[in-house]
């Protein structure tokens, strides 16, 4: 078996080295320069894992994998031109480096080389692949579509925001297990317990992210804290501090949410304070324990010895920064 490691390298070859021949260079060129920025290659990695539980030729199926990293950097180009992003992993972002309408477009067809990319599947798999590959595309489009209608929104609700990040992040990290899976030839139960598996590890992935942004260490946490609490974003954090405050505390939130005009350093001090007070971290701890130890419980129902997963299991747990 190939250790995580080894396999990353695999992702960034095979990344490295893909032709881009078509023309115009300036539709392309943006392509290459996102997926030359570097990224964890979360969703990849996962997927030769899985399928290198079973079979020992995970090099094989590389560009259906490396499709799945194709589709979320094409996330990623799209929701920075939303956000109005400048920089991502340290460089800068299309539309930035290019403009809108380049970003645009070169999203576009990233999108139509994903597909080209997981159709290059053993021919038998064809079609359950593009079912999952498609069915997970359309989710992470209405979870997207559900987070920036909680923009405009001052009610959402924890479980609302749950099943928002599930359709955003998880069911991709699920896609990437179970597809590994069934192009393993594993058994539909194996499939389906990676899948839910998968999905749990997004959930917990997530709120660990949305911790972090307020309690993390810069330095380890690879970016400035408190973004998400500037910029009022509806987060775990944010929704349950409303959800649970008293109204002394909801309308000092308040007060913070609707400024316009503020001291950054202040206004992060100022709502972390309010969330201790509440004990939100508490909360999103226990949250995020929850959704992991889930994840462990569906990776025991998959039918295969222990050291066979025991790879796949230490990725994960070095995903959440856990050391077992």
């Amino acid at each position: 078996m190939y250790s995580s490691a080894e396999i990353l390298k695999s992702v960034n070859n095979y990344l490295a080295n893909l032709p881009y021949e078509r023309r115009p260079k300036g539709l392309y060129e943006p392509i290459e320069y996102v997926l030359s920025m570097g990224g964890k290659r979360v969703r990849p990695v996962l997927m030769l894992l899985a399928y290198n539980m079973y079979k020992d030729d995970p090099e094989s199926i590389l560009s259906s994998a490396c499709a799945l990293e194709t589709y979320h950097n094409y996330t990623l180009l799209h929701d920075d031109l939303m956000d109005k992003a400048d920089i991502r992993r340290g460089h800068e972002t299309v539309h930035k480096k290019w403009n809108a309408n380049t970003a645009i477009l070169s999203g576009d067809t990233m999108l139509v080389l994903a597909y080209e990319r997981m159709a290059k599947c053993p021919a038998a798999k064809l079609g359950d692949v593009l079912a999952l590959f498609t069915e997970t595309a359309l989710e992470i489009g209405e979870g997207q579509q559900y987070d920036m209608e909680f923009e405009n929104r001052d009610d959402v609700k924890e479980a609302e925001y749950i099943e928002m990040i599930r359709l955003k992040t998880s069911v991709l990290l699920a896609c990437a297990v179970k597809m590994g899976a069934i192009l393993a030839d594993a058994p539909a139960g194996d499939a389906d317990n990676l899948y839910k598996f998968g999905e749990q590890i997004g959930l917990a992935f997530q709120l660990q992210d949305d911790f972090l942004d307020v309690y993390g260490d810069p330095a380890v946490f690879g970016k400035a804290i408190g973004g998400d609490i500037t910029s009022n974003k509806k987060t775990f954090m944010l929704i349950n501090a409303f959800n649970h405050a008293t109204p002394g505390q909801r309308a000092e939130l308040g007060r913070w949410v609707a400024a316009r005009d503020f001291d950054a350093g202040e206004k992060i001090a100022a709502v972390t304070r309010i969330y201790n007070e509440i004990g939100i971290d508490r909360m999103a701890k226990d949250k995020i324990e929850q959704y992991f130890a889930q994840s462990k419980r569906y990776l025991d129902r998959v039918c295969l010895p222990t050291e066979r997963k025991r790879e796949l299991e230490a990725y994960t747990n070095e995903m959440m920064n856990r050391k077992k």
